[in-house]
């Protein structure tokens, strides 16, 4: 969350997975402050989220591209966006969005897949656990209490 986790960067990089590439297509987009955009650009920059592609020299300009790391946020896009039209959080009172089915337009939905069958597993099966690089403050949330049981 320390890397994505203001408004400002997630519009980048929504705006960056859009296809906009330069820094006036940015604040044009978002409304974000000049120093602002500059400061998140640097940042993200330097988190390897997002790189920073020189395309003229006299005056030096540049393009801001998705790094790979940057690509997988796709699905955090995603996610948030699945969120806001469920609960109307836009108040547009309907998507201005959609994700579809390239082949055949239908509708399509983030979900949980078993990584060995690739098959869907509905919200409520799902649970935590600790994994490999897990301390002990994690474990201790992640075990089960009285508070998990029923």
């Amino acid at each position: 969350m320390e890397l994505i986790g203001d408004r400002w960067a997630l519009l980048i990089i929504r705006d960056l997975s859009l296809g906009l590439r330069r820094y006036d297509d940015f604040r044009t987009s978002t409304g974000i402050p000049a120093a602002t955009l500059a400061a998140r650009l640097k940042h993200l920059v330097e988190a390897g989220i997002v790189e920073r592609v020189r395309y003229q020299e006299r005056p030096p300009r540049d393009d801001y591209r998705l790094t790979p790391m940057g690509r997988d946020l796709w699905k955090v896009n995603l996610a948030l966006r699945e969120w806001g039209d469920r609960w109307d959080a836009t108040g547009f009172g309907a998507p201005t969005v959609e994700t579809i089915d390239r082949e055949t337009g239908r509708p399509l939905m983030l979900a949980l897949v078993d990584t060995e069958t690739g098959q869907a597993v509905p919200p409520d099966r799902a649970m935590l656990r600790p994994g490999p690089g897990a301390d002990d403050s994690v474990r201790r949330l992640l075990e089960p209490s009285e508070r998990t049981k029923s």
